[in-house]
């Protein structure tokens, strides 16, 4: 891989230290020898990557977006090196993101135990209900669920997870125990981010588009909802396993229920996936498989 490398460590330095004097003073190099190695980079990549003036030296545009990139390759190299020295334990900044209420009931405490595990390892944690790009904002590793699309994306499945339906016992005593799909016409329903419900008749998937008498954005407030007695509702079963537990939501239409889905763990495609990265999928596979989401 030899030359190309050869200015990355350079143009890392000279970002960091605002200086080309100041880059050789931390490389211990000379300025002359910072100094051909960005030029020579630059040339290589054709593009300028910062800008000199007397008093300064800043970044362009695209060395700012150039630079992001090199300071995850150097990381990356001297995690990799650096676990061959200290025999396999991962180090460095682990970027994760998983939808919300997954994240603060399975994947946040997980993520605490990796760190106590190996505490030379540092955790940014995303909990967002967007579809996050991975590659653009520099994420290494993604929960996701259902079907993947994009390309760009290597995974491994962790777990699965499977949607209910679910009410209040006092509500089906008022209203009716819902026998067929059609029945829900009759219903309140509460309806979260999804359109339709799924089940599944006879080996085929059916989908039932509700009108939703109280829809939210987020699934553990449609939950409340249903333990409140407001209604009939259709989420993963994450969000109220332990309503179900003690009673206060009853299942219902479950001979109707649809196949659970796959978890994932979903990681930028590379030709080398990195150890802490590896360590970390089969922390929340095993993890996964005790709570129940089985692989």
């Amino acid at each position: 891989m030899g030359r190309q490398w050869d200015g990355i460590d350079e143009a890392v330095a000279v970002a960091d230290a605002g200086s080309f004097v100041g880059a050789s003073k931390r490389l211990s190099v000379s300025t002359s020898h910072v100094s051909r190695a960005i030029a020579d980079l630059e040339y290589r990549l054709n593009v300028q990557l910062f800008v000199r003036t007397t008093r300064a030296v800043r970044p362009t545009n695209t060395g700012l977006r150039l630079l992001e990139q090199f300071r995850r390759l150097v990381g990356e190299r001297d995690e990799v090196m650096s676990m061959v020295r200290t025999d396999g334990e991962p180090q460095g900044m682990l970027r994760v993101t998983c939808s919300a209420t997954l994240g603060e009931r399975y994947v946040a405490p997980i993520l605490q135990e990796f760190v106590k595990r190996y505490p030379k390892v540092s955790i940014d944690l995303d909990l967002s209900n967007r579809v996050v790009d991975l590659v653009a904002e520099g994420f290494d590793l993604a929960i996701r669920t259902g079907a993947l699309g994009d390309s760009r994306l290597a995974r491994v499945q962790i777990g699965t997870r499977r949607l209910r339906t679910c009410a209040d016992p006092e509500y089906l005593a008022t209203y009716g125990i819902p026998q067929t799909i059609d029945d829900l016409a009759n219903h309140r329903c509460l309806q979260a981010s999804a359109d339709t419900w799924h089940f599944r008749v006879n080996g085929a998937i059916e989908r039932y588009r509700p009108r939703a008498s109280w829809r939210c954005n987020n699934g553990a407030a449609v939950a409340d909802a249903a333990i409140a007695g407001l209604g009939i509702c259709q989420l993963p079963e994450f969000y109220f396993l332990a309503a179900l537990e003690t009673g206060q939501l009853q299942p219902v239409l479950d001979e109707f229920r649809d196949d659970e889905e796959p978890v994932w763990a979903v990681y930028p495609q590379q030709r080398h996936i990195l150890p802490k990265v590896r360590m970390l999928i089969d922390v929340l596979r095993s993890a996964f498989s005790t709570s129940g989401m089985l692989p």
